[in-house]
């Protein structure tokens, strides 16, 4: 049995789930409403404020499925309550962040800013304190996208090993590598 399928959600007051008649689950919370494509063989079933995921058979893939789906809705119930944050740190001199609305303006040491457009789902703020790295901050009550826009952000200019420069998590641990070894 999936340890993750088998786990029961509690859904906090406030939050409303509704499954349509084509397996389409709609979580309502006071952040917002997420919407997530249950496949076919998945079932859902709520009663008094606990939700759980149900499979068909023992098969591999039902339980895949059953994981899958158990901790997706479990991350749909708590981006709708609570909401998600990323925060992402720029190392390196001359590395700038700006956020004017739904675009982000990079200056990570290539020849051209690098703008780059927000979901709306997503808000980013950018701050920059003196004898400190440049900081962004991301939120989002959907998970997985957080996770994309953030991944994508860290792309442009992944932490290299030898100087530590570039766009990284808080809190990440680059590996820093010896440079070469000094001449004879």
């Amino acid at each position: 049995m999936s340890r993750i399928g088998k786990r029961t959600i509690n859904v906090p007051s406030g939050v409303t789930v509704q499954v349509s008649p084509s397996n389409e689950l709609t979580i309502k919370g006071p952040k917002g409403e997420l919407k997530q494509q249950l496949d076919r063989d998945i079932k859902v079933s709520v009663e008094d404020g606990v939700l759980s995921v149900i499979r068909p058979t023992d098969q591999i893939r039902h339980r895949a499925l059953h994981g899958l789906f158990g901790a997706l809705i479990s991350n749909m119930v708590k981006g709708v309550t609570e909401g998600f944050k990323r925060d992402l740190e720029l190392v390196g001199v001359g590395y700038r962040a700006t956020v004017t609305g739904q675009q982000i303006d990079l200056a990570l040491g290539f020849s051209h800013n690098i703008i780059l457009d927000l979901p709306k789902e997503v808000k980013a703020t950018a701050t920059a304190e003196k004898g400190q790295n440049p900081k962004i901050f991301l939120e989002s009550i959907d998970k997985q996208l957080l996770g994309q826009v953030a991944a994508k952000l860290r792309s442009l200019r992944k932490p290299e090993p030898y100087k530590g420069k570039g766009v990284r998590y808080m809190g990440e641990v680059v590996r820093r590598k010896a440079g070469k070894a000094a001449g004879k």
